[in-house]
C-alpha cells in the first residue's frame, strides 16, 4: 500500500494523500511520499500542474499525534529527500482539492497552493494555540484577513468551508465528492491554455507578493515560543492521544505571564 499515490491526467498530476485511518496526518511514510512526488513533478518535462488531495474523511490533520508520542518531541522530522513544494523551490502551479478535515499542518498545505477548490462539508483549523505556546499568529495575515477573524484563526477557532469561501481563502466551493477533482482539474487546464512563461512568471509573481510577517515580528514569536512551560506541548500531545482533559501548568514561574517579550528587548540586538 502507497501512502502517497500519484495519478496522470494528461500534463496534470494528481498527488493523492491515502492513509485514511489517521486522516493523512503528517506522519513520515505521508511526508517521505510527498518529497518523492513533488521531485517527480518538478523534475518531469511533460506534467505542469499538480493537484493535492486526500483519501477519505481528511485532506490531512496535520501533526501525527502518534509518531510525535514515539519520537519524544513535538511537531515533524526531515524528509529522506528534500520537498520542493514545502520548501518553496517548486516552480510549478498546485492546486488543492480538499475533501475534508484540512488541520494544523493540513490548514498549511493549503496555504502553500496557488489555487483551492473544496468540498462545502470541509473543515479547517490552524491549531497551533493548541499544541504550541503561541497560536497561529501569521496565517490569517499571510492569507490577507481582517483582523479580528486572523486572530479567530490563530486561537483555534474552526472554520468551515463556506466562511473561508466567503473571505477569499477558497477559490471554488463543491457540494459532492464526485465534483471535487474534475473541478480542479477543470482549473488545471485552464492554467495549461496558458503561455507556459506566462503561466510560471504568473504563478511565481503571485508568490513573491504574498505578505510575509517582519523579521522583528518573527523574533518576538520566537521568544513567545518559549514563553512558558514547555511541558505543555507534549500534555497537550498526550491528552490528545489518550482523549482526556489536558492538565496544564501554564508557566513554571506564575509571575512569568506578566514578563512578557518585547519587540524592544528580543530586537536589541539589531538596534545595536
Amino acid at each position: 500500500m502507497s501512502f502517497v499515490e500519484t495519478e496522470i491526467h494528461g500534463r496534470i498530476m494528481v498527488v493523492r494523500l491515502n492513509r485514511p485511518d489517521r486522516l493523512n496526518a503528517m506522519s513520515a511514510v505521508i511526508r517521505n511520499g510527498m518529497a518523492e512526488a513533488f521531485t517527480e513533478f518538478r523534475e518531469s518535462d511533460s506534467l505542469e500542474v499538480a493537484i493535492l488531495t486526500g483519501t477519505g474523511r481528511g485532506f490531512c490533520a496535520g501533526e501525527d499525534m502518534k509518531e510525535s508520542l514515539e519520537r519524544g518531541t513535538p511537531g515533524t522530522g526531515e524528509t529522506e529527500q528534500p520537498d520542493p513544494f514545502m520548501n518553496g523551490t517548486l516552480e510549478k502551479p498546485v492546486i488543492a482539492a480538499i475533501n475534508g478535515f484540512a488541520m494544523g499542518g493540513g490548514f498549511m498545505l493549503v496555504e502553500r497552493t496557488d489555487l483551492r477548490v473544496a468540498l462545502k462539508s470541509a473543515v479547517f483549523e490552524i491549531s497551533e494555540a493548541k499544541r504550541w505556546l503561541l497560536g497561529g499568529y501569521n496565517h490569517g495575515f499571510v492569507a490577507g484577513l481582517p483582523h479580528p477573524i486572523a486572530t479567530e484563526m490563530a486561537l483555534g477557532f474552526r472554520f468551515n468551508a463556506e466562511r473561508l469561501y466567503q473571505v477569499g481563502f477558497l477559490n471554488r466551493l463543491v457540494d459532492d465528492q464526485d465534483a471535487l477533482l474534475p473541478t480542479a482539474i477543470e482549473m488545471g487546464e485552464h492554467l495549461l491554455t496558458l503561455p507556459p512563461a506566462a503561466r510560471i512568471n504568473t504563478v511565481y509573481m503571485m508568490r513573491q507578493m504574498m505578505p510575509k510577517v517582519a523579521p522583528p515580528l518573527q523574533n518576538l514569536a520566537a521568544a513567545l515560543h518559549q514563553h512558558g512551560c514547555l511541558e505543555d506541548r507534549m500534555e497537550s500531545r498526550q491528552a490528545f492521544a489518550e482523549k482526556r482533559k489536558p492538565n496544564y501548568k501554564g508557566w513554571n514561574d506564575p509571575q512569568d505571564r506578566y514578563r512578557m517579550p518585547t519587540l524592544a528587548s528580543v530586537n536589541s540586538d539589531d538596534a545595536d
